[in-house]
């Protein structure tokens, strides 16, 4: 729906093989603390703390390791070249990053700090991807390579282009991989701003118990992050290991004797429509520890996106609801001379200018005004983008966003139909669309738009939360407030963001 910016930021780790066979110098690990993205309102607080220590914990554990803080993206090349230049066969390989994440094509990108992210193209281009790291280190030797993602966050290039969807994807991994993300598939966390996050202070609390296999280690961290967020963050672990290794040398295979922590409890449902969930069963008891030849089993791919079509429907009048609350004026937002110094904007102007033609250069500046309120300019931007290209569907839809912020419903809607008419799946306008009617007071079409998205992506917080607000102002209380909690548990600023579109 809005020109948001995106999140994304993954966490890797290497452990340790048992086999005497293998020393301590074949132990390699790179970690990696981003916070100084520009494009961000201010520094993230927790991924330098977590490095230092997730570094200073890997050297005791005999890990030669190499640490990069706020690196961009030649420095992130240079240190990746540089692991990949120490594998030996039969190494084992760590890497540890903390920053911003993304996934596109279904596949997972680091992100560095000067990240340009405004396509999915540009994703590829300045993103590491996870895959193919784990890849590079497999055709190196590595015989362990363990990837542990703290990347799970809101960023700020959410939703510059379009087609985009939370957190990571899953990872397709060589055997001899174990891979944990710090929240599940496709979902994003806040950040605390504590010292450290969640999942490094459950990582470096388990990692130092003696006796763990790495399986149980990150089993072990998974169930303390579930349990210590109250189930609304639930990491995700693939493994293809195929042998035991700790990540404390000389570990000697033993099972833990003391009891394993309780199962976690399970996640508030997300799915639209359910009854609202029974009360909590009695705990379980706590599982057997685990045989040794067990690996922890992927969590399934999503499966494929059913194809639904977009009924268009006709034009609601444009008559807001009372419980509107007066949209942003064509004015709001920085001064002229204010925008005009920003360096983003000032980089594209001076595009333009070269060429006053290139829709690149246009529509990405309109994504920029409109992300700072300056919707009049965006509006003008994203006019001589469809002046360009008429068929320009995110185009379209973007400026059916803006349109909506202002108030200019009959204009949302003429530009999301036509955006669907082009695309009829574009999930995107169909979540946009729903905003229109939504503030138009044609709730019924608000909750067909709404459903029709969620159907594409169930976890398209924006349509869940936009459905609960017109459920209960068509009268279904009780669903639409199952909607907004759902909505708020997978994004707690989502109140603030519909507020700001004129929305409570």
């Amino acid at each position: 729906m809005k020109i948001r910016l995106l999140f994304l930021l993954p966490l890797l780790v290497s452990l340790i093989p048992t086999a005497p066979s293998r020393a301590a110098g074949d132990r390699f690990a790179l970690v990696i603390g981003n916070a100084k993205y520009p494009d961000a309102d201010a520094p993230l607080k927790e991924p330098l703390n977590d490095a230092r220590d997730v570094a200073d914990e890997l050297k005791r554990d005999g890990f030669s390791v190499e640490i990069g803080e706020n690196l961009t993206g030649d420095g992130m090349r240079r240190a990746f070249d540089k692991l990949y230049s120490k594998i030996k066969p039969g190494s084992v390989a760590l890497v540890f990053f903390s920053g911003f994440g993304i996934q596109s094509a279904r596949q997972s990108y680091l992100l560095p700090v000067d990240a340009q992210i405004w396509t999915e193209s540009d994703v590829r281009r300045d993103g590491v991807g996870l895959e193919t790291v784990l890849g590079e280190l497999n055709t190196r030797g590595a015989g362990v390579k363990i990837a542990l993602v703290d990347a799970s966050r809101r960023n700020p290039f959410e939703r510059r282009f379009r087609s985009f969807s939370a957190g990571l994807t899953p990872v397709i991994a060589p055997n001899g991989t174990l891979v944990m993300y710090s929240a599940a598939l496709a979902s994003v966390v806040s950040d605390v701003g504590g010292e450290h996050s969640l999942f490094v202070q459950e990582l470096l609390k388990e990692i130092r118990v003696p006796d763990l296999m790495a399986e149980e280690t990150l089993n072990r961290t998974k169930m303390g992050v579930t349990r210590a967020s109250r189930g609304e963050q639930v990491p995700w672990i693939s493994s293809s290991l195929a042998e035991d290794f700790s990540f404390i040398p000389g570990a000697g295979g033993s099972r833990p004797t003391t009891t394993p922590p309780p199962p976690p409890p399970a996640p508030p449902p997300v799915v639209a429509n359910n009854p609202p969930p029974a009360p909590p069963a009695p705990p379980s008891p706590p599982p057997a520890p685990k045989p040794a030849d067990t690996a922890v089993a992927p969590a399934p791919a999503p499966s494929p996106k059913p194809q639904v079509e977009a009924a268009l429907p006709p034009a609601p009048p444009p008559v807001k609801p009372a419980e509107t609350t007066p949209a942003p004026s064509m004015d709001s937002g920085p001064s002229a001379a204010v925008l005009a110094e920003d360096p983003t904007i000032k980089g594209l102007t001076a595009k333009i200018a070269a060429n006053p033609d290139d829709v690149n250069a246009l529509y990405r500046r309109g994504q920029v005004y409109a992300s700072k309120g300056a919707y009049n300019l965006a509006i003008k931007d994203f006019d001589e983008t469809l002046r360009i290209n008429a068929k320009d569907v995110e185009a379209l839809n973007n400026r059916c966003w803006t349109r909506t912020v202002i108030g200019d419903l009959q204009g949302a809607l003429k530009d999301c139909n036509e955006a669907l008419r082009l695309r009829p799946n574009f999930v995107d306008a169909l979540d946009s669309r729903g905003l229109v009617n939504l503030k138009s007071g044609a709730v019924k079409n608000a909750i067909a738009d709404f459903d029709a998205a969620l159907r594409i992506n169930p976890r398209l917080t924006s349509s869940l939360f936009g459905r609960g607000i017109a459920k209960q102002r068509n009268g279904s209380a009780q669903e639409g407030a199952l909607d907004i909690a759902n909505a708020k548990a997978m994004d707690p600023n989502i109140v603030q963001e519909f507020a700001s579109y004129g929305v409570r």
